[in-house]
């Protein structure tokens, strides 16, 4: 059986191990320019073990951004503070992704620390847009409903950033589709209510993801893969369910999709949420099994032997890990020998190291 620290092949990059680090953002750029504290943070994490590692949203343009401290790939100056951490990555033997995102209606809000409210005009903010003028809840603006004009700006928009991460050394791209964003919006009935050709039915709500991952995928190289990140539930009645995101994944499969980062929520915020140990790894597994594609399962994942078993039993080919590998850099090292695997170790921690360890 495959096993955690088993080699994972996505196009012609190979994967050292099954364990990923998500895109967990940081709040800490200024005008969309990684900072020391985004090289330090990443570069640690590189460090660690993992094999891959998606650097947090990075906002495809300036009224994409979620808050005033967001990533960014709009301007040329955004790339070379990010291909430091690419290269850095690389030398760890940590494939490098980024997750390309924008906002929609959650954009233009305070720090991920900070209580959650639009920001005003006096405050920083920026106008807002979405599939359809809802808001998101109490405290949030009424966004302006994008014309055709204006999705096909955002396509454009993917597509330039798509060129800079890979200028900017990348070797992975992951389209933010999840969370209640602005692509997950498209999705979900609950925030779409438009009758033009990009709401109503399934096939015209997921009409904004296709065609996104079908213009990346043109200026992606071939050699190198492209995820996608999915809610696979909305957790509410009528809203986006799993039985669609199986459905848009069959089909993301023939766009040239490599792999579906597979999580759930966000679109609503009195939706009730059955957290749990591993209560995603379900939807993974529905992807992977029913849409033949391969899936990343993330969420209160922890121990290394939940995250082996996730492997074993064909739930996923990829487990990533976010909350614990902000306590524990260096989670991979520790899985590897609670499980009796072998990993290389920096060369700079062998000291540290179990007897016999190998160096890189």
């Amino acid at each position: 059986m495959t096993h955690l620290f088993e080699p994972l092949k996505l196009r012609n990059l190979t994967l050292k191990n099954r364990i990923g680090i998500p895109p967990m953002c940081q709040y800490s750029a200024q005008d969309g320019i990684a900072s020391d504290w985004h090289f330090v943070h990443y570069g640690s994490l590189a460090a660690g073990g993992a094999a891959l590692m998606i650097v947090e949203a990075t906002a495809v343009s300036p009224e994409g951004r979620i808050s005033p401290g967001d990533l960014g790939l709009w301007d040329d100056k955004q790339i070379e503070p990010l291909a430091r951490i690419a290269q850095f990555s690389k030398t760890q033997g940590c494939v490098p992704a980024l997750q390309l995102a924008h906002a929609g209606r959650k954009a233009s809000v305070t720090l991920g620390w900070q209580a959650q409210h639009t920001l005003t005009e006096d405050e920083g903010g920026w106008p807002v847009i979405a599939p359809s003028p809802v808001s998101f809840g109490d405290g949030y603006a009424i966004p302006c409903e994008l014309d055709e004009t204006g999705i096909n700006q955002v396509i454009e928009q993917f597509v330039a950033a798509a060129q800079r991460a890979l200028a900017a050394g990348f070797e992975a791209v992951e389209i933010h589709a999840a969370h209640g964003y602005l692509l997950h919006q498209f999705l979900s009935p609950l925030s779409n209510l438009r009758t033009d050709r990009y709401g109503g039915s399934f096939e015209n709500r997921s009409r904004l993801v296709r065609e996104i991952v079908s213009a990346v995928r043109l200026v992606w190289p071939d050699h190198l893969p492209l995820l996608v990140r999915l809610s696979a539930t909305d957790w509410m009645e009528g809203g986006w369910n799993a039985d669609e995101t199986v459905a848009l994944c069959q089909q993301l499969k023939t766009l040239g999709v490599d792999l579906i980062d597979v999580s759930t929520a966000g679109l609503i915020p009195a939706a009730i949420v059955p957290a749990a140990a591993g209560f995603q790894v379900e939807f993974a597994a529905r992807v992977r099994n029913e849409a033949f594609i391969p899936s990343a399962a993330v969420g209160l994942i922890t121990s290394p032997e939940q995250a082996d078993q996730i492997i074993r039993t064909g739930r996923a080919d990829l487990v990533l890990l976010g909350r614990e590998m902000l306590r524990n850099h260096q989670w991979p090292l520790n899985a590897a020998t609670a499980l009796g695997q072998t990993i290389s170790w920096p060369v700079q921690y062998l000291r540290a190291a179990p007897p016999g360890t190998m160096a890189r």
